[in-house]
């Protein structure tokens, strides 16, 4: 029988909410602890998912025993402080995305994993998904040929709250860390490190970006051709163009349940990925496997991989004017 992962979340807001949800359905992994800011709501938030121990301030969850995890879904501005927590305390961490700020607060909690020889991951449970693999393994297979374009998309309209994480400059909100990073995450899994940016972006009331354009060009010729926004609703899909066919990945891509695969020559493909989770249950299960085979990172999404996002992102927050008080020198 394998391991029971004994998982603790830290930060209980929406996100924390799915994973809880997704977490009870994973064999051989129990959610025992919470922490929040807020003791009456981590005491609420634990009583909904049976978590036996809540708690009022973040330091105080490793006083859990039996802890083997924790997933961490604060605001953006306070992911790489609260991973250093768990480094430091030898547990293993799953911080959700964007991994930090900026790539000298990645480069930091990289640094500590190692030293500490301690499993860090970025929660980017897209790249987890069984459609994401599909596409993958279809584009390894060279019926794709050569790919020419890469076109995704992100945009919905969130409740004007300025003061929760989504429109608030002091928790990293904004269009493009909290949604741009799903088209940067795919052209990055797909094409690879760009060898040009181009960015530009219109800000909102509240002083974040409403809506970020960014272009993406490759030694190989190829061009991604990316937006987001929370200025209106959009397809929210991502379709790959290659000389031999191309590949849609229906509405919600970085979720998607469809892809379909429709060559220039021959009959279309369709490949469906029905689920009754949100789908955070596939990079639960990733994390749950490391552990139990004593990695330190995941083969799929290693830390390499976040090192390369988080400059991507940082390159292009800078080309399109993005900035926050934590891109400042200390």
């Amino acid at each position: 029988m394998s391991k029971t992962i004994h998982w603790g979340i830290i930060g209980i807001g929406r996100i924390a909410e799915k994973f809880a949800s997704d977490l009870a359905t994973v064999k051989n992994a129990k959610l025992v602890a919470v922490a929040s800011r807020s003791i009456e709501r981590a005491t609420d938030f634990g009583k909904r998912y049976d978590a036996a121990h809540a708690y009022g301030s973040y330091e105080e969850i490793f006083n859990t025993p039996e802890l083997d995890a924790i997933y961490i879904a604060t605001p953006h501005t306070s992911h790489a402080e609260c991973t250093k927590l768990c480094l430091n305390k030898g547990i293993a961490a799953l911080c959700e995305k964007p991994f930090a700020m900026n790539e000298q607060e990645v480069q930091e909690m990289i640094d500590l994993a190692k030293e500490k020889e301690t499993f860090l991951m970025e929660a980017l449970w897209t790249r987890f998904l069984p459609s994401t693999k599909k596409v993958l393994e279809i584009i390894a297979s060279k019926a794709l040929g050569d790919i020419k374009l890469l076109q995704a998309d992100f945009g919905f309209i969130p409740p004007f709250l300025p003061e929760r994480r989504v429109l608030n400059p002091e928790y990293g909100g904004g269009a493009f860390l909290d949604i741009g990073i799903y088209p940067a995450f795919l052209s990055l899994l797909i094409l690879d490190y760009p060898s040009s940016i181009l960015a530009t972006s219109t800000q909102g009331p509240t002083g974040v970006d409403e809506t970020t354009a960014f272009i993406y060009k490759y030694d190989n010729n190829a061009i991604a051709k990316l937006s987001c926004t929370f200025g209106a609703p959009t397809n929210v899909e991502a379709t790959i163009f290659g000389t031999e066919g191309r590949i849609v990945m229906k509405t919600k891509f970085h979720e998607t349940k469809e892809i379909e695969f429709i060559p220039n020559e021959g009959e279309p493909q369709v490949f469906k990925f029905p689920r009754e989770t949100f789908g955070y249950d596939s990079e639960i299960e990733e994390v749950n496997d490391c552990l139990r085979k004593g990695k330190t990172q995941s083969d799929l999404w290693p830390l390499s991989q976040s090192l390369k996002l988080i400059r991507l992102l940082d390159k292009t927050r800078k080309e399109a004017g993005i900035q926050y008080k934590t891109d400042e020198p200390a």
